[in-house]
């Protein structure tokens, strides 16, 4: 990341060149606490464009024909931010992530200036915005044309043509790996980029640049949320039956790499699962859920999700009764929710090899990778549930978009015992 004196330094000497294809200047226009020019359709294509094509940045405050600095009202930099982010988050589709940051430019008397600096980064995906799909040629964006939006919707896996979890992240490179996380993949004496290249954790873009691909991130930053804003498990659990805000007792959103991710949400639905006891003399605990049962589903849930999926997260919702885990993402290829128990087949083909080869799993699976790619997962899960609870977990395809598991609960009742609750 560069200083603020080197930003600054930049910008001016960007402002006396002009525009080009990396940089769009923007004047403002407010009233009554609110952007009038430029519209917010047309700033919106400009992101777009950036995103569609290599990344630039957006100078807000800066005339684009005359370069004058003219500012942006120090009052006024919240309420250009939110309504930068709004734009971003409503009128791109998928939501774009940008970066703002506020400096001071000295326009030609000298005076320092306010202006909002936002940075588009080249985007995993191919947005759209409100008059269509853009890129940027010269200083100016383009309606692209089906030709050139087919190649790009095929470069950028939207049409899974190539595997997702192989696709390069743009802003992620070398430094953001973590030594730590990186270890266990080191093997001998080669050369550490070409052993992460052979695990296709680093690969070079078309500026022969390396960068973490989508396992990469997943597997070797400690925030994958910085690059893919969606891949976490999000999870709360409610007193009764129903998702009400008012019967919350916990919530957790469960980021970090994926097998962390897995660990903490396991940790989640342990604490906050009941554990009744009878006395049949001696004391016998019933737990509401198979441990082996739950542990398989999130693995199940992180390896398998679909990452491509902006703004989509895995959600582990416990209720009284029931524990649901919502899984981003369709069934992949020809499998159905009544096949599932008989065939096994990975979305994230990439990330399920890395899983199974290198990553033990918890002790309470009674297995030894977190991944054995046996296709016993789904039947482990409804065997397992069913023998505790008597009834039969579910699976449902929600609009071909989200894998719904519901674990039902077990009992006194369900498993025939009939005896004092021993609240300790």
């Amino acid at each position: 990341m560069i200083n603020n004196t080197e930003l600054v330094r930049e910008l001016i000497y960007q402002i006396r060149l002009g525009e080009d294809s990396a940089y769009e200047f923007k004047a403002l226009t407010l009233h009554d606490n609110k952007v009038t020019r430029p519209h917010r359709d047309s700033v919106a294509d400009e992101l777009a464009a950036f995103a569609n094509g290599s990344g630039g940045v957006l100078l807000l405050g800066v005339n684009d024909k005359t370069r004058d600095v003219e500012g942006i009202e120090r009052e006024q930099l919240d309420t250009v931010e939110l309504w930068l982010t709004n734009m971003a988050s409503q009128a791109i589709d998928p939501p774009l992530p940008i970066e703002t940051r506020r400096v001071e430019i000295p326009d030609r008397q000298g005076n320092l200036r306010p202006l909002v600096w936002v940075r588009v980064a080249k985007s995993l995906f191919v947005h759209r915005s409100p008059h269509g799909y853009f890129h940027r040629v010269g200083s100016s964006k383009r309606e692209m044309s089906p030709e050139l939006l087919a190649r790009l919707f095929q470069q950028r896996s939207m049409v899974r043509l190539i595997r997702f979890d192989e696709q390069l992240v743009p802003n992620a490179g070398p430094d953001d790996i973590d030594p730590a996380l990186k270890a266990r993949f080191l093997r001998g004496d080669l050369p550490e980029a070409l052993q992460l290249k052979k695990l296709y954790l680093l690969l070079e873009d078309e500026n022969r640049q390396p960068r973490l691909t989508v396992t990469g991130v997943l597997l070797l930053t400690r925030r994958p949320t910085d690059f893919l804003s969606s891949a976490y498990v999000q999870c709360v659990a409610y007193s009764g039956r129903e998702r009400n805000a008012e019967y919350q007792l916990d919530a957790q959103d469960c980021d970090g790499p994926v097998d962390e991710q897995i660990q903490q949400a396991f940790a989640f639905v342990r604490r906050n699962m009941r554990v009744e006891a009878v006395k049949r003399p001696g004391r016998i605990d019933i737990p509401q859920y198979d441990l082996g049962a739950v542990y398989e589903a999130l693995v199940n849930a992180v390896a398998h999700r679909d990452y491509a999926m902006h703004g989509a997260r895995i959600r582990v919702h416990l209720f009284a009764d029931r524990l649901e885990i919502s899984t981003p993402g369709g069934l992949p290829n020809s499998l159905t929710v009544e096949s599932m128990d008989a065939n096994s087949i990975s979305r994230n083909e990439t990330l399920v090899n890395l899983l199974s080869r290198y990553y033990p799993a918890d002790p309470v699976s009674r297995r030894q990778n977190l991944i054995e790619r046996r296709g016993e997962g789904v039947p482990t899960i409804l065997a397992a549930s069913q023998r505790l609870s008597l009834r039969r977990p579910l699976f449902e395809q929600i609009d071909h978009t989200e894998l719904k598991l519901t674990i039902y609960a077990a009992s006194r009742a369900s498993n025939g015992l009939v005896a004092q609750f021993d609240d300790e």
